[in-house]
């Protein structure tokens, strides 16, 4: 059974048999202790119903009479007290019967030996044609007395009707094994198509459409494999773009670093160019030290965080040690930084928070106009703490948004190398934010600028 077509044709079966001996079990039980007693009542009173009417209209023999009425579907045997016995219809298959049982019945008793014939598990006494399983009563014939013993032909009675159960129990049989295989390929052929598919995407192919329009089990489980499916697909295409723009980034100051050491190797080279290039190479290489930095800080926050490393932080210091860290930043851009009150404290990751709001407040200074003003505000709103960052800056298209939080998605195609972002800041602030059971949503309109809430946990 090493296929699951064979393992459910061979439990079918297996059920079918054990179902058809428990049911013949259970009608044998029903025979003995129901039908045994009404069928052993029911001979009984047509035994003493055959022995009434010879004994009221004795015109003929008792031979005659009784081989007339075995003409009827009953089988009789006739014995005497000297031990003589006579046999009228079709014969026993065992004619052993206790003599002192024979005595009793001539004595006027009536035997009962379909109601005290023995239970036997797999033999159903009805059909059991022995002399034990009759009925015995008492008759008398031209003055002497005998032993009737009466039982019902079951072959003559019931013949037709036996060879037509055995006909429909062996066309059922046959059929119900014909329906049980067809039944089974029905079942098993979408999962034959499954696990195809699961050969296909362990090689790497994603691409798979199921047809499958069941609603049952099977037909759920198809739809969800075709959803993981596509999952998978859309993960590979991710993953090969992650892998992509790592490539781009890493590469283009990489290439900038080593062209402008070639052209330090020229001897003929003014100190300003010498200078200049020398900037360009340091600044190349702190861009591509921040980028490792950032992809490394992805990783761990892939990983997610350690619960102990979880405490109270006291939101309004935190927001001002960013602001002074930063300030280098918005006093070179002439930008007013406006901290207002926001709510005491918030449950979280302390360095975590702490690049959150670093991100987003450098995003904010790097993007407003010189002059400009950031804010810095928050609220407590039933289970939330909101903080939200504003700029007047340039602002952020609409069709830019659903993707702002992508791995190095940046909204200007055209900034390049000159631009000093990786865009891998946004992303990590989702992610930590995500980490904190939070969320982050944008409101911006360009040329007006920008506002980013970032929604926590209240404590």
């Amino acid at each position: 059974m090493r296929t699951l077509y064979m393992r459910i044709i061979v439990i079918t079966m297996l059920i079918m048999i054990l179902s058809a001996i428990i049911a013949f079990l259970g009608t044998n039980v029903y025979y003995q202790y129901y039908l045994k007693p009404k069928n052993d009542e029911k001979v009984t009173s047509v035994a003493h119903n055959i022995v009434t009417i010879y004994e009221n209209n004795n015109s003929q023999t008792i031979s005659d009479y009784l081989q007339d009425m075995a003409a009827l579907g009953y089988t009789f045997y006739l014995a005497d007290n000297s031990g003589n016995a006579q046999l009228f219809g079709e014969p026993f298959d065992s004619t052993d019967i206790e003599p002192a049982t024979v005595d009793h019945v001539l004595d006027g008793d009536t035997y009962h030996g379909i109601a005290e014939y023995p239970w036997k598990p797999f033999v159903t006494g009805f059909f059991d044609n022995k002399l034990q399983n009759t009925i015995g009563v008492p008759v008398n014939a031209n003055g002497k007395q005998y032993a009737l013993f009466v039982r019902q032909n079951t072959v003559q009675q019931f013949g037709e009707m036996r060879l037509f159960l055995a006909v429909m129990l062996g066309l059922l049989i046959v059929f119900s094994f014909l329906l049980v295989l067809t039944s089974t390929r029905f079942i098993v052929k979408p999962i034959d198509k499954l696990t195809a598919a699961t050969r296909k995407i362990s090689a790497g192919n994603y691409h798979i459409k199921l047809n499958v329009g069941r609603r049952d089990e099977i037909g759920r489980l198809a739809r969800d494999f075709q959803q993981m499916s596509d999952n998978l697909a859309q993960t590979e295409e991710k993953r090969q773009e992650f892998v992509s723009n790592v490539s781009h980034e890493i590469q283009s100051p990489l290439s900038s670093i080593q062209g402008f050491s070639q052209a330090l190797r020229e001897e003929e080279m003014t100190e300003d160019e010498r200078r200049r290039y020398l900037s360009i190479i340091e600044n190349e290489s702190r861009r591509l030290s921040q980028l490792s930095r950032q992809l490394l800080t992805l990783s761990s926050l892939d990983d997610d965080m350690q619960a102990n490393e979880m405490t109270d932080i006291n939101l309004q210091q935190q927001l001002r040690d960013v602001v002074a860290a930063s300030e280098w930043l918005w006093r070179d851009k002439e930008i007013a930084v406006e901290l207002e009150t926001v709510p005491e404290k918030v449950y979280g990751h302390p360095k975590l928070l702490h690049q959150v709001w670093t991100n987003l407040l450098t995003n904010a200074i790097r993007y407003s106009t010189s002059s400009g003003t950031v804010k810095i505000h928050g609220k407590t709103d039933k289970n939330r703490v909101i903080v939200t960052v504003q700029d007047n800056g340039i602002g952020i298209r609409e069709v830019d948004i659903p993707h702002l939080f992508e791995r190095f998605y940046k909204t200007d195609k055209a900034r390049t190398r000159t631009d000093k972002s990786t865009g891998l800041g946004l992303s990590i602030v989702k992610k930590i934010i995500e980490l904190h059971d939070g969320s982050i949503t944008v409101e911006s309109t360009p040329g007006e600028g920008s506002k980013f809430h970032v929604m926590l946990p209240n404590v």
